[in-house]
């Protein structure tokens, strides 16, 4: 039950905020709506591209003979590939811009172990009728060229070799200059000076040195080269600069039995006519033979080139993009998969690999330029073997865009309207728990501690026409009628008295007329026993009457400066005068104590404390009264020896019509107490009871401010020096 009392429930600030969460539904139909439109479109455009691919590869079914068609025709030859490049290459001598499944396609040339120096690695690549060959040397030491020298091979450098197109050798010297630039020279039949005074510049190149590795990257043009497009490539080491020898030469040397290498443009010219009126915008057409090399190409996945402007509405799109995955798996419960650039080339490859097994297949996957495309791959079929596939890649953004734009809009709408929604609820619920808030703390200050009516009626929400001013004006009423019922209560006993006092004072006299009369019964116990019993009517009439009209009393009261360490000796003083059987102990702090106060009612204050610790203390035993001053207050204390309180009654002790005095004190009607809490607090006090330390008794202890008086007044004051009383 206590657990049950302690959960109450949201507030209604949170009730209103979980209301508002109802408006996620919108969204939640409308990204599931989308997505499910998005698998359609992907859907769709991936069929029909496996319906171009189909239609493709039936033009190149049982064509056998374009495949088979390289050209290298003489078998003492062997085959130098150049890998088709898909991207620009910055020559800077960083294979950064190459493709990443070119890694591995590196043929090293040298030693066995391919570590010692001047052995190197070399790559080559076509692009838009440009050799790009990319070299890493083992090179402890880079010699450049010096300028001041006419020859060229009196330093590190490269030669490379080939056919050209009339059948003449041909002979190209790169050599590497301090600035990071490979510069090309056309030479002579000794390799050592340039054959014309100016370099080509049609051959181009630049190099990167890093921990013992030299990176050269250059390009040249593939019309150079003849119809047998016989090419080599000569790495030419000197490492001391001083005498320029030529220490090591490493030549791209063929396997055995064969005579030298034949550069090979992995693409095919009739093939490559064949597919290259076949291309449209945003689709681009590879035909693949079976051993995964590129034969023809056309065209090109258009990417958004101008960018996007940068909007709040596309920085907000963005931040969606991040969080999307978790939406994702929440709407759709399932994994959000977005391919990024990285894994294109994972595709690309399990697309080639089912296709080339015979499979036709349609894969999703994201280009480097973070454009969404589809690739769809059919085999090439001659003689029921595959000889090839059709691989067309189409740039479905445009597809997309819609979609994506569609969904952008409706998810940030989403949002902005949520936050406005749960704005105006949080403002409407804070107005609401605000106005409440007021109301509340206006009822509770309609009554103070002790339970008593400050105020019979409230002024906030009273106007108000919703529920607030209707419970505002029911708790206004309720309190009137509170007021009046008690005002009633507090002049009953006035009215009590009046009524009384007649039929007691009849009573009291005829009681008198009755033992002047009989003389024989002036003694009768019976006769005694009526009179104390109308005393007592009386006493509990007067002390009903006193309390009911203590407050108004007070308030004719008039303040005047007292000394309280005066006025407490001297009541201490009359105290063992009227309780004679009782001993009595006074300590004060040894100074005048100057406060505001009405003394008659501080006495009457004493009076009550005193009654009751002489009525609760043990024979014997001395009742204690102290008093001790602080920076701005003053301390009263009355401490006995008796009977405890006990630890529920502490805090009631003071309040009206509470005693504690047992079945067999129905005189006390618990009203002293309550008289003294009156009178202290009307001083600007406080009042309280607590059990001496030892659990010996308890001590009263009433606390009233000082006043300010001067130095000048309180001169020549003789302190009373008594023996001290501790409470505890």
């Amino acid at each position: 039950m206590k657990l049950r009392q302690r959960l109450r429930g949201p507030r209604l600030g949170t009730k209103l905020a979980l209301l508002g969460l109802a408006l996620l539904i919108v969204p939640w139909f409308t990204y599931r709506q989308l997505v499910e439109m998005e698998r359609i479109l992907v859907q769709s455009q991936s069929q029909a591209q496996l319906l171009t691919a189909e239609g493709i590869s039936t033009l190149f079914n049982g064509r056998e003979d374009l495949f088979n068609d390289l050209p290298v025709t003489l078998d003492a030859f062997e085959p130098l590939f150049a890998h088709p490049l898909q991207t620009t290459v910055r020559l800077d001598g960083v294979a950064d811009e190459w493709d990443e499944g070119l890694s591995d396609e590196y043929l090293t040339f040298g030693s066995q172990t391919g570590d010692r120096d001047g052995d190197f690695r070399l790559l080559l690549g076509e692009r838009s009728g440009q050799l790009y060959a990319h070299m890493v040397i083992n090179d402890d030491f880079v010699v450049y060229r010096d300028t001041e020298y006419l020859r060229l091979d009196n330093a590190d450098h490269i030669r490379v070799d080939f056919i050209q197109n009339d059948g003449e050798d041909g002979r190209i010297l790169l050599v590497l200059g301090e600035s990071a630039a490979v510069t090309g020279f056309a030479m002579d039949d000794q390799w050592r000076f340039a054959s014309t005074g100016a370099a080509d510049n049609r051959i181009q190149g630049g190099l990167s040195w890093n921990d013992g590795e030299l990176h050269v990257e250059f390009r040249f043009p593939i019309e150079l080269l003849g119809s047998r497009r016989y090419f080599g490539v000569t790495w030419v080491d000197v490492d001391d600069p001083a005498s320029r020898e030529v220490t090591t030469t490493t030549r791209t040397l063929p396997t055995a039995g064969k005579q030298s290498f034949n550069l090979v443009i992995l693409q095919s010219p009739e093939v490559r006519n064949i597919v290259q009126g076949l291309g449209y915008s945003g689709a681009r057409i590879l035909v693949i033979d079976q051993e995964k090399r590129v034969r023809a190409e056309t065209g090109a996945i258009q990417t958004n080139s101008e960018g996007l402007q940068r909007t709040w509405f596309r920085e907000v799109a963005e931040l969606f993009e991040q969080v999307r995955p978790w939406i994702h798996e929440i709407i759709m419960q399932e994994p959000y998969i977005n391919d990024h650039a990285g894994e294109q080339a994972l595709v690309a490859d399990r697309a080639i690999e089912s296709s080339l097994m015979g499979e036709p297949i349609a894969l999703r996957s994201r280009a480097e330029e973070d454009v969404e495309i589809i690739m769809a791959a059919h085999p090439i079929i001659s003689e029921d073997a595959v000889i090839g596939t059709v691989v067309v890649e189409q740039n479905i953004d445009n597809i997309l865009s819609f979609q994506r734009n569609t969904l952008e809009q409706v998810v940030t709408a989403s949002i902005v309207s949520l936050i406005a929604v749960f704005v105006a609820m949080l403002a409407f619920a804070g107005r609401l728990a605000w106005r409440i808030r007021n109301l509340r703390r206006e009822a509770n200050a309609a009554i103070d501690s002790y339970g008593r009516l400050r105020t019979g009626e409230l002024q906030n929400e009273m106007d108000a026409g919703d529920e607030i001013g209707d419970l505002a004006r029911s708790v206004s009423n309720m309190l009137s009628r509170l007021q009046r019922h008690n005002s009633f209560l507090e002049n009953m006993p006035r009215t009590l008295r009046h009524e009384i006092n007649n039929p007691l004072n009849t009573l009291s006299t005829s009681l008198q007329n009755l033992a002047e009369e009989n003389p024989a019964v002036e003694h009768s116990k019976y006769l005694e026993s009526a009179k104390r019993g109308v005393h007592r009517i009386g006493s509990i009439v007067q002390n009903l009457a006193d309390a009911a009209n203590l407050e108004d009393a007070l308030e004719t009261e008039e303040l005047e400066l007292v000394d309280i360490g005066e006025l407490l000796e001297n009541y201490v003083a009359n105290c063992k005068l009227v309780h004679e059987n009782t001993s009595f102990m006074y300590r004060g702090p040894g100074r005048p104590a100057f406060a505001m106060v009405s003394d008659f009612r501080i006495e009457q204050l004493l009076d009550k404390i005193v009654d009751n610790a002489v009525d609760f203390h043990r024979p014997d035993t001395t009742i204690r009264v102290q008093l001790d001053c602080f920076r701005d207050q003053l301390q009263i204390t009355v401490a006995n020896r008796g009977p405890v309180l006990p630890e529920a009654v502490e805090k009631s002790v003071f309040d009206s019509m509470v005693s504690h005095r047992g079945p067999q004190n129905r005189l006390h009607f618990g009203l002293g107490l309550y008289v003294v809490r009156i009178i202290a607090e009307y001083h600007g006090g406080y009042v309280r009871a607590m059990n001496l330390a030892d659990g010996s008794g308890v001590a009263v202890m009433v606390q009233l401010p000082l006043a300010d008086v001067p130095e000048n007044d309180i001169r020549g004051y003789t302190p009373i020096v008594t023996e001290r009383v501790s409470a505890g």
